[in-house]
């Protein structure tokens, strides 16, 4: 299993399909969290994004895995960027 840094980006217009996405969003990650295929996820405090920290097999894996958040589902991401990440020091480190 490896851990990947997912970024998000939000264009300043998407604000009111966010809003009205999120409860959707987040319960799909509640869901991945309690399966161990969610480390963190949070928006940036400027709201132009987020960073989130999954789990998966591969960039295969996780990008099917990405495709399934509502917040894709309906246009609200308008860029992203996933980085495979080693952690070697915090909570994270003795997962990979």
């Amino acid at each position: 299993m490896s851990i990947f840094a997912v970024e998000y980006v939000y264009d300043a217009d998407s604000a009111q399909i966010r809003d009205e996405h999120r409860p959707a969003h987040r319960e799909w990650l509640a869901g991945l969290l309690e399966e161990g295929r969610v480390l963190a996820s949070g928006p940036f405090k400027d709201g132009a994004g987020a960073l989130l920290i999954f789990t998966a097999e591969d960039e295969v894996d996780l990008s099917s895995l990405l495709m399934k958040d509502p917040f894709a589902a309906v246009g609200a991401i308008s860029g992203m960027k996933t980085t495979e990440w080693q952690p070697v020091i915090g909570p994270f480190a003795h997962l990979v």
